[in-house]
């Protein structure tokens, strides 16, 4: 029997009208002509909704960790009725194996300075698994550069996540990098996004 998930499943998040279209300029440039592309940390799915609808000729694959945003994920796929949005599977980034063996590129938005940086340490060597030579790791989210934030409103923000949990916390760009490059990750492009964000584009050695 096939599950039904109720309109109260759907979440929504406010940043996610806000930056959706700026990432997906990004996105249209980056990610490769066909394939899969594995998000990690889908949230609420709207993001995942959006993105299989600008790229119909890419397979997106959403997973997330928590049991309420993959129900959310679940609804707003089941409303979009999308044939290239796959239906959720349960991943946590900081896993030694993932539920996945292979991904034409890998998605992370806003997932590393919400989570331990076990878990970032998970996503590199996941991406480092999964993804082809070649491939791409794209990354978006705040992100301090040589030691430093790169704005108030990137130290206030910042010192919340913190507050909120000791865990997590705007990251050093040089520590990402660096740790990507440990598992065959090359930066190849840092591009600064509104708001004070960055996305970053990794590819696979």
């Amino acid at each position: 029997m096939m599950k039904t998930f109720s309109s109260q499943d759907a979440l929504a998040s406010p940043s996610v009208a806000r930056n959706r279209d700026p990432i997906l300029a990004v996105l249209r440039r980056v990610l490769p002509p066909t394939g899969t592309v594995l998000e990690i940390a889908s949230g609420t799915g709207e993001h995942a909704v959006y993105f299989a609808a600008a790229l119909p000729h890419l397979t997106w694959q959403p997973s997330d960790q928590d049991e309420q945003a993959l129900r959310s994920i679940a609804a707003h796929r089941a409303n979009s009725g999308l044939p290239n949005l796959l239906a959720p599977l349960s991943l946590d980034a900081a896993a030694a194996e993932w539920p996945v063996d292979r991904a034409d590129a890998v998605v992370a938005i806003n997932m590393i300075h919400i989570s331990p940086w076990r878990a970032t340490q998970g996503l590199m060597a996941g991406a480092g698994r999964v993804l082809p030579p070649g491939g791409v790791l794209y990354l978006y989210g705040a992100y301090k550069e040589n030691g430093a934030q790169t704005a108030p409103s990137n130290e206030t923000f910042d010192a919340d996540l913190r507050h909120r949990n000791p865990d997590w916390g705007v990251r050093d760009l040089e520590a990402v990098a660096e740790l990507a490059a440990s598992h065959g990750l090359t930066l190849t492009e840092c591009v600064p996004m509104p708001a004070n964000n960055l996305s970053l584009v990794f590819q696979r050695q």
